[in-house]
């Protein structure tokens, strides 16, 4: 991701200031901070972590500290640094992650060295402290422009026994060009930012206490006679964040930190070459995603806040300790509990025909087709799975609603596909309905040891299958056209099952296509039965259970269709079109 993070913080004498930033470099590393180091460079430490190979090497000129290229450094001078505005020591090598996967550089310093990127992070830096701050003075914002680029900024405080308001100000800001790219890392950014952020401030919050029990400055301050404040610090100013926080290795751990968000931030999203208009699939996919997302976030949130409840109610190590060993528990039960995932059983839909027999997968096939429950009792689960997972293919994605293995009868509902164990009772309006088939596992008998299609499969060849409905699929019923173009495939054997499958692709687009032609011509644009009558007809749907598959399937259309639908029947423009 061409991205830069950065720390900045408002210094009381010299006002906003970039403390610490890492920048990605795709490129050779410029003099002075590559592998081609001059012979009084020296490679100071190098470790490896997730990938990510993090060295720390001394730069012949560091910019910032008043070398002699101080005057064509686009860092500030010497003279106008103070400890609150330095993060890195005079000399201090900086820090370089050497990522293996991909190559890239992740180098961190006070201030990128080229005359540009500087000037685009002060610009951010002062903005974030300054006039684009959200109320309350803490929490998130973003601005930016074409120009000087894109900013997600987080400001924050950090406590100090010293400062004016017991507080110094702080930023962590996330600078790109691609305006979309960091939108939509907004909640991704926002999460692990606040999580940085966090840190920071509980290690300063236990240094403040520690200095206000030793020595409480607001009583001291009362107690003092009136003098302009910065007079009377007695030189203590300016405190670096490493001294707040009492960490010796903040800055190298900020570098981590940094360095991994720009890497996993870059990597969560990635661009897809779509030809023409994206599918309903693909639609109903981004919006499950997002739903995903969002729900995630609410966890963690509710999950944020009962820690927050428990650390308050917790006195002592001994809370902490019980808290740590109960996360730990939980953590390795879930990781106990983990299981790989096996092979799949059924390989395809032809594998599927073969196994249960022409008649039984058409009756099977229509049910899933026509939107009526699947369900699948075995002591398999892994067998219901795969089945599920094949049977799957035959549908649109915002049809399918799976519960893959439950211990009780979920209604239809609620699921179009149901895995049951086989002593699960299933109620007798549900056995005796046509709006539901059951697919029975049983132990083959020693006669029938060996079913057709299963010969080669040991997995599949100790089972025998049943399929019952309570209106079996009459062997002259025509079906749904597309149920006919189906079998026609899978009956072919000059046609690979890789060729199948993507005329099982096309053929759901040809009826999604229809699908949307009458939703906007019944739904959208409410036309009379007679209208409709003729527009199915027209696309070759007039039948009976063609019919019933199209309104099916429009219960699959994406909420970004149907939106998009309303909101041009709404408009002004559209209503003048039409009268």
């Amino acid at each position: 991701m061409n991205a830069i993070v950065a720390l900045c913080h408002f210094c009381e004498l010299h006002g906003p200031r970039t403390l610490f930033c890492t920048e990605v470099l795709h490129a050779p590393l410029p003099q002075g901070a590559g592998s081609g180091d001059s012979p009084g460079q020296v490679e100071q430490a190098e470790e490896e972590e997730g990938g990510i190979q993090m060295s720390s090497r001394v730069r012949a000129h560091s910019p910032a500290e008043g070398a002699s290229t101080e005057s064509s450094s686009p860092g500030p001078k010497k003279s106008d640094m103070c400890e609150g505005c330095r993060s890195l020591a005079v000399g201090h090598p900086g820090y370089i992650s050497h990522d293996k996967e991909t190559s890239i550089k992740y180098v961190s310093h006070q201030h990128p060295n080229h005359p540009q990127l500087f000037s685009i992070v002060r610009q951010a830096c002062v903005r974030s402290l300054s006039c684009e701050v959200c109320p309350g003075r803490e929490g998130p914002i973003f601005f930016g422009d074409e120009q000087h680029g894109f900013v997600f900024s987080h400001t924050f405080f950090i406590k100090d026994s010293l400062a004016r308001g017991f507080q110094r100000w702080y930023s962590i800001i996330a600078i790109m060009m691609d305006r979309i790219y960091l939108i939509n890392s907004w909640p991704f950014l926002l999460g692990k930012i606040r999580g940085i952020i966090s840190e920071l401030q509980g290690k300063a919050l236990k240094v403040f206490e520690a200095e206000q029990f030793g020595c409480p400055q607001r009583a001291q301050r009362m107690n003092t006679a009136f003098t302009p404040f910065l007079h009377q610090r007695n030189g203590n100013a300016a405190r670096s964040l490493t001294s707040l926080t009492s960490d010796d290795n903040l800055w190298a751990c900020l570098h981590t930190s940094f360095a991994w968000l720009l890497k996993a931030c870059g990597s969560r999203l990635t661009e897809k070459l779509l030809e023409g208009a994206p599918t309903e699939d693909t639609l109903v996919q981004m919006e499950k995603l997002a739903d995903l997302e969002e729900e995630s976030e609410s966890w963690d949130n509710s999950e944020a806040e009962e820690e927050e409840k428990a650390a308050a109610v917790a006195e002592g190590a001994e809370g902490r300790e019980l808290t740590s060993c109960s996360a730990e528990s939980s953590f390795l039960s879930a990781c106990g509990s983990w299981q790989p995932p096996k092979l799949s059983v059924f390989k395809s839909l032809r594998h599927m025909r073969q196994v249960l027999g022409a008649s039984s997968f058409r009756m099977l096939a229509w049910h899933v087709l026509m939107g009526n429950q699947v369900i699948w009792k075995s002591r398999d689960v892994n067998l219901v799975h795969s089945a599920f997972e094949v049977l799957r293919t035959m549908l649109p994605v915002g049809c399918v609603r799976i519960i893959p293995y439950s211990s009780q009868y979920e209604e239809a509902y609620r699921c179009n596909f149901l895995g049951l164990s086989p002593p699960v009772p299933i109620p007798a309006h549900v056995l005796a309905s046509e709006f539901a088939v059951v697919v029975e596992v049983h132990t083959a008998t020693r006669s029938n040891l060996h079913p057709a299609g299963c010969e080669d499969d040991p997995s599949l060849s100790k089972y025998e299958f049943v399929v019952t409905s309570g209106s079996p699929v009459a062997a002259d019923r025509v079906g749904p056209t597309i149920l006919n173009k189906i079998e026609a495939a899978l009956t072919n054997q000059n046609l690979s099952v890789d060729v199948v499958d993507q005329c099982l692709i096309c053929l759901k687009e040809e009826w999604m296509n229809k699908v949307k032609v009458l939703f906007k011509f019944t739904k959208v644009d409410s036309r009379p039965k007679e209208d409709t009558q003729k527009l199915l007809s027209v696309l070759g749907a007039s039948e009976e259970d063609n019919v019933k598959l199209l309104k099916f399937w429009m219960t699959g259309l994406s909420k970004t269709y149907k939106s998009h639908l309303m909101s041009t029947v709404r408009s002004p423009t559209a209503s003048e079109s039409r009268n």
